[in-house]
Formats: C-alpha cells, sequence, structure tokens
C-alpha cells in the first residue's frame, strides 16, 4: 500500500512540476522575446524559441516521468528497465534543479525540489529487490502438497 501510495505521489508532484516548469519557460520566452537587445551577439528570437524548446523538453519529460510512475503505481509492480533509467534521470534532474533552485530562487523552491527527488528516490527503492508480485497478495503463495 505504501508503495502504491509513494508512486502517485510522485506521480502528481512531477505532473505539477511539469506544468509549473512549462509556464515559468513560457514566461522567460515571452520576456527574452519583447527585449530588443541581444546578449553578447546572441539573436532574442533564437533565445526565445530555444527557451520555449527547452520548456516544451523539460515539460514532456517530466510527464514522461509522471505517466511511468503512475503506471508502476497502478500494476503495483516494479518499474522496468526503461522506466528506471527515465526515474532516475528524473531524480538527478531534480538534484540539479534543488541546487540551481537554491542559488537562485531561495529555499522554499530547493525544498520542493528535495520532496520530489524524495518520493522519486523512495519509489525507487520501495519497488527494488525482484518483487514483482501485487502487495495485496504477499505470503499468499499456494502451498504444495
Amino acid at each position: 500500500m505504501l508503495r502504491r501510495l509513494v508512486a502517485g505521489l510522485g506521480a502528481l508532484a512531477l505532473v505539477a512540476e511539469a506544468a509549473v516548469l512549462v509556464l515559468v519557460h513560457l514566461v522567460l520566452g515571452r520576456t527574452t522575446a519583447n527585449q530588443s537587445m541581444s546578449i553578447a551577439g546572441s539573436d532574442p528570437d533564437l533565445m526565445s524559441k530555444a527557451t520555449y524548446g527547452l520548456g516544451a523538453a523539460i515539460g514532456a519529460f517530466f510527464l514522461l516521468g509522471a505517466v511511468l510512475l503512475a503506471l508502476t503505481a497502478l500494476r503495483d509492480r516494479a518499474p522496468g528497465r526503461f522506466a528506471r533509467v527515465v526515474l532516475i534521470a528524473a531524480a538527478l534532474a531534480h538534484v540539479l534543479l534543488g541546487a540551481i533552485a537554491a542559488a537562485l530562487v531561495g529555499w522554499g523552491a530547493f525544498t520542493a525540489a528535495m520532496v520530489i527527488l524524495c518520493l522519486l528516490v523512495l519509489a525507487l527503492t520501495l519497488y527494488a529487490g525482484g518483487r514483482d508480485e501485487p502487495s495485496d497478495f504477499k505470503g499468499l503463495r499456494p502451498t504444495s502438497p
């Protein structure tokens, strides 16, 4: 039951974070497009499009992680190899986001990134150990006569 709860909460947190990051990148891209100055000779239009692209990419990546965590919670089975790689990459991304958030935004954003990191790591470790049967049927294996 705990595994499902942690995986479900992690999926919800990743969806919320994906939405926030996409919104932040939209605002940053719009701000960059509205300014008419170049930074070290860079094209503001190119920078705004790159910001939109990065926001879409990180949002899609975190949504993929959320879908994989939701499937893990619904099936109550350990994530497969691809899902584990995506979730570990999302955890590493949260380490970097936490460091950047602590430096630029503040401790509240750092705490939010670390809570999501903890949910990801906890979901990965709770489903580790080769226990692929649903948790509802632990100890109810038929005995041979």
